[in-house]
């Protein structure tokens, strides 16, 4: 079956498909005002037929983009009476506590548009108080009337009973018909109001707006008479259908960098790599994860945005770390002299000032094309001429002159916070997490990232970085590995050893049952499906739990002694302590169903022998690594034409249709027999 995967970012849009058992890609730049254009020109440029294609995987930061630009739907909020300041109130914490300008996060919902309903249930699901059908068709109407465009209804309760929850739905959806409506039970069945309530305005707010352009995306491929199946990535590192995407479309947030991180874990298991760091530099970002054994760490909490004023979402999600500097980071002077890189971007449009779009705003790109480090006629290759005249104009004006450097100092000043900035997210996945970094090896890819990556790990003292074939289309790539995967989730609260048998078995069969609705709506045979149970537990007493893979619900109601041991253990390993004579207690019962793809081709093409597909000419130029007054004299490498078991030393530049890899002084690179560039760091000097 002939298959694609297109990675809309930032800055450019990215394509890898499987043509006729053949890899073929694309890139172009991004068109923020119509993202479809980008999708359409990298199929142009790909040469794919569309009505041949079986199935396109799509991965977009339009969600998250939506909320942390604040530009998503008009919202109301409906909760229950007594609890209308919820959301707004969030928790008690001060997370930043010596951060004099910390704020908490700002909802999205203006107090204004929260409207609240008379109604109660318990946390058993007993109802208190009956809901008053007549107060919310009143509500439906004052909502009609104020031009509201999106609704996210989330009861006290509705978790462990959503009847109300579908009552109110129903007026809504039968009194405003082309409403976007969110019922909070529909994205996920689990205690905690404040995050619950968090999630499920976030997939109100950004939801017409992400209706709107899955529909048109859906419209253009028809009318371009393609007949297979479109899916979407999840932020969970799996994929799910269109129809799903369009109602649960907070899913989606982290669609597009999750994709690299399950190639990622592809090619860590290929190369038998039990811990590595996954590193993605794109125009606008830079993420890092934890991979362990081949697969990256899934949370059940994140943030959008900051960590202390950023939405909650309680979704499972890829761990990702992620800040905000890539190669089209704008480089700023503030008024006391500080220079800085980041967060605000150039994006596609106008983009680096060396695009030649008229931009005036420096860039890391300007920065890396000023050092020699990026063959400015080579650029995407060759498709695209770098002017670096006007990058060398723009570092002077903006940074040269208000510092009183020259123009090379300043561009290895922006280079160099860059990678400080970066090796942020790369600290927070390991040092953070207890992983010592000597431990692990980086794989590094995105546009950006090879560039950037081994200066990233002599700095964190990681010994190794792989750059794996087709490092700037990487996301694309791991796309077309990714599995169906749905997350169902249901509240029980008990301690263990005195849960009620009946009531454990009967959440189990609801998760097994909703697990089958979703299989059969997506049309997915049970013959490929994997169905697993998890518990999460923790100690009586502390707030948050640990998931424990659970193979029956005897193993809660029965000898305990099992799941016990198996939570200490993990308690030990990820908090480096445990009491094994506490009492236990489970929050919540969850169900990962997923289903491997028939295809594996993009799998098998990591591992594949690589043969060089081109020739080409070794030159050389001068880069600047570390002295702007002495540029180092580097090879330069053209990598579609390097054989296996070709090894080098640097200083030396690898060039590629999509990327550039700086090899610095010493370090030592081998083309493995599968065509990844394997790089052992040289010792770095105390």
């Amino acid at each position: 079956m002939n298959i694609v995967g297109v990675d809309i970012g930032g800055t450019f849009t990215d394509l890898v498909g499987c043509i006729d058992g053949k890899i073929v890609t694309s890139k172009s730049s991004t068109t923020p005002a119509d993202p479809t254009r980008g999708v359409a020109d990298t199929l142009r440029l790909a040469k794919c037929d569309l009505p041949n294609l079986g199935e396109v995987l799509h991965g977009s930061t339009i969600a998250i983009n939506t909320v942390l630009e604040r530009k998503g739907a008009v919202t109301a909020l409906i909760t229950t009476k007594g609890f209308r300041d919820v959301y707004a109130i969030g928790r008690g914490n001060r997370i930043e506590a010596f951060n004099l300008w910390f704020h908490r996060p700002k909802p999205l919902v203006e107090r204004r548009l929260t409207f609240e309903v008379n109604e109660r249930v318990n946390h058993e699901g007993k109802v208190l108080t009956a809901m008053d059908t007549a107060e919310v068709e009143a509500v439906a109407r004052e909502i009609k009337a104020q031009g509201i465009e999106a609704v996210a209804v989330c009861l006290l309760h509705a978790y462990a009973n959503p009847d109300h929850e579908r009552a109110i739905g129903e007026v809504l959806r039968r009194t405003i018909p082309g409403l976007f409506v969110t019922l909070s039970h529909e994205i996920l069945r689990e205690f905690r109001e404040y995050e619950r309530t968090s999630t499920t305005v976030l997939n109100a707010f950004v939801g017409p707006r992400v209706r709107n352009y899955l529909g048109t995306l859906d419209d253009y491929l028809r009318k371009e008479a393609f007949v297979g199946k479109l899916h979407l990535m999840r932020s969970n590192g799996g994929v799910m259908s269109l129809d799903q995407a369009k109602a649960q479309p907070v899913s989606m947030m982290e669609s597009g960098p999750v994709a690299g991180m399950i190639g990622a874990g592809r090619l860590a298991t290929h190369l038998g790599l039990a811990k590595c760091i996954g590193f993605d530099m794109g125009g606008t970002t830079a993420k890092s994860s934890l991979i362990t054994n081949g697969h990256p760490a899934i949370e059940e909490g994140y943030v959008i945005g900051d960590h202390a004023s950023g939405q909650p979402m309680q979704l499972p999600v890829v761990d990702i770390v992620e800040v905000g500097n890539g190669g089209g980071s704008i480089a700023w002077v503030d008024p006391t002299g500080g220079l800085h890189v980041g967060p605000r971007s150039a994006g596609a449009d106008p983009g680096p000032a060396c695009y030649g779009k008229g931009s005036m705003d420096p860039v890391v790109t300007d920065a890396d094309l000023v050092l020699g480090r990026i063959n400015g006629h080579r650029f995407l290759g060759g498709n695209m001429h770098l002017d670096i005249a006007a990058a060398e104009r723009a570092i002077d004006e903006k940074v040269g002159k208000p510092l009183g450097l020259p123009t090379k100092e300043a561009a290895l000043g922006i280079a160099t916070i860059s990678d400080n900035n970066m090796s942020l997210s790369v600290r927070a996945v390991s040092v953070n997490k207890g992983v010592d970094p000597r431990d692990t090896a980086m794989i590094a890819f995105g546009g950006a990232g090879p560039l950037h990556a081994i200066a990233i790990a002599r700095e964190i003292f990681i010994p190794q970085v792989i750059i794996p074939k087709l490092p700037g289309t990487f996301s694309a790539l791991g796309m077309l590995m990714a599995s169906w995967r749905q997350d169902f989730v249901r509240t029980l609260v008990g301690r263990l050893g005195s849960l009620d048998a009946a009531l454990v078995e009967r959440v189990f069969n609801e998760l097994g049952q909703d697990g089958h609705a979703q299989m059969q709506r997506d049309g997915v045979g049970a013959d490929v499906a994997d169905f697993r149970f998890y518990a999460d537990l923790r100690y009586v007493g502390q707030e948050h739990a640990l998931a424990i893979a659970i193979s029956s619900p005897q193993m809660l109601t029965g000898d305990i002694s099992k799941v016990r041991a198996l939570f200490n253990e993990e308690h030990d390993q990820r908090y480096g302590q445990s009491a094994l004579e506490e009492k236990l207690e489970v929050v919540n019962l969850r169900l990962v169903v997923t289903a491997a793809r028939s295809d594996t081709i993009a799998e098998e093409w990591l591992s594949e022998d690589w043969t060089p597909t081109e020739t080409a000419e070794e030159t050389s130029r001068d880069v600047i690594f570390t002295d702007p007054e002495k540029p180092e004299k580097a090879r330069v490498l053209w990598r579609p034409a390097l054989p296996a078991g070709f090894a080098f030393t640097g200083p030396a530049v690898v060039e590629e249709p999509n990327s550039t890899i700086l090899i610095h002084p010493g370090d030592k690179v081998t083309v493995s027999k599968a065509g990844h560039l394997i790089v052992d760091l040289a010792g770095k000097e105390a």
